[in-house]
């Protein structure tokens, strides 16, 4: 695992190094190599963890979790899932296989401690030995989060992403966990933390163990087919500020930085068809593998843009993925003296013209076709607050990631031209 500081300055890690266990050719079998182009977007990926990509894949939920020794699962979605179509179908395949018909849905949109606490009553009351962490960033990091806290004595704040933490779980206990993202936007699904609320400090506070990372990955592109436009922008807007702010951190990691880089080009390419027409698959499939390269990503840092997102979402509870959208193009403009040549580089792989500049036009009429408020006024906040969001911020661990470093005074600045 790579030194979880660079310096003084903390940033958030998700996944661990990872390497193909086959040659990048067999990542497809022939028959599918070249067939990328069609909506039957199929693929056995083994890192960072077994990823298992394609139409209809959900069928194989059964088999993913009897792989991890689970006899008795319990499924961790939100209160909006709970009754869809999808969830019952997922709790139909694990109901016929044998494995009983267990589900948790108390869950915000942002989960708390309250949520976790709650979901792992349920775990232990019901005899639970697996976690089925089922939908988008929400349903993903309660999942996580309670496999991982069902075997713990200390309370979860002791578990931060602060120095080595994480050393202090007992791993006994830890339950495995199948993931099964119904948007694609987070990557939760590939990552090795979650994002809890603190429910008196209205802090978001990253948990942070290897172990969060699932054993199996299930991302079938039919599950999100039924995503409201809004979400859709608002997820695909996420993993495109992944896979920006993973790019252009400063610290050295050029595995990371390529893989953010073709997954910026997935979102450019496949976003606005996925938000103009939902039922195209392609256009589903590749979002789904954008979400997950920006949090493998990611483990190469975060910046201002979640910096300013997390405060903002513990306050005044909005969507992570739009706050991030709304927030893009000031912290774009923050970070320009830094970034401008290696943002260059990029609108170049991207096939845009105009270096930086180019590349900002470029986020701002992808932000308007997807209907992304302007500014965080428009989003119906009101700049009342700042101080209190300013020092939230830089104590983020997103913070440290970012290409200028951040003070408050900066980040005030920062924040005001965010209205």
């Amino acid at each position: 695992m790579l030194d979880r500081r660079q310096g003084d300055r903390p940033r958030r890690l998700a996944v661990d190094h990872w390497l193909p266990e086959s040659d990048p050719s067999e990542i497809l079998p022939p028959e599918e190599s070249h067939s990328m182009s069609s909506s039957n977007i199929t693929a056995n990926w083994s890192y960072p963890t077994s990823v298992k990509l394609g139409r209809g894949r959900i069928k194989e939920l059964a088999d993913a979790c009897k792989s991890l020794g689970m006899k008795k699962p319990l499924l961790v979605t939100d209160r909006g899932l709970a009754s869809m179509a999808i969830t019952k179908n997922a709790l139909d395949i694990l109901e016929d296989a044998g494995l009983g018909r267990a589900i948790f849905a108390d869950v915000d949109p942002n989960p708390n401690e309250k949520n976790l606490e709650a979901g792992v009553e349920a775990f232990k009351d019901g005899g639970h030995d697996g976690v089925v962490a089922f939908g988008g960033g929400s349903g993903l990091d309660l999942g996580k989060c309670v496999a991982f806290m069902a075997g713990q004595t200390r309370p979860v704040w002791d578990f931060e992403d602060i120095g080595d933490w994480w050393t202090r779980a007992s791993l006994e206990g830890i339950a495995p966990i199948v993931a099964v993202p119904t948007t694609a936007g987070t990557g939760s699904e590939v990552g090795r933390a979650s994002v809890i609320t603190n429910s008196e400090t209205h802090v978001k506070k990253i948990i942070f163990h290897p172990k969060f990372l699932p054993g199996v990955v299930i991302s079938d592109p039919e599950l999100t087919v039924g995503m409201p436009k809004i979400i859709t922008a608002g997820t695909g807007m996420d993993a495109f500020a992944h896979c920006l702010e993973a790019y252009s951190s400063p610290f050295y990691h050029p595995m990371s930085a390529g893989i953010a880089l073709e997954g910026m080009r997935l979102v450019k390419e496949f976003l606005p068809r996925a938000y103009r027409e939902g039922t195209d698959l392609e256009a589903r499939a590749n979002m789904m593998a954008a979400a997950a390269m920006g949090a493998v990503a990611f483990q190469k840092g975060l910046g201002a843009i979640h910096a300013l997102s997390h405060p903002i979402g513990a306050v005044y509870n909005t969507h992570h993925g739009m706050t991030n959208a709304v927030v893009m193009p000031a912290v774009l403009r923050f970070n320009r003296a830094v970034i401008e040549e290696k943002i260059g580089r990029a609108a170049a792989y991207l096939g845009i013209s105009g270096g930086f500049d180019g590349f900002y036009d470029y986020v701002l009429k992808l932000r308007s076709d997807l209907g992304v408020p302007d500014t965080l006024t428009a989003m119906g906040i009101a700049p009342d607050r700042i101080d209190e969001l300013s020092a939230m911020a830089i104590e983020d661990p997103s913070a440290g990631g970012n290409p200028v470093a951040m003070t408050l005074e900066n980040t005030k600045a920062l924040f005001r031209d965010c209205f």
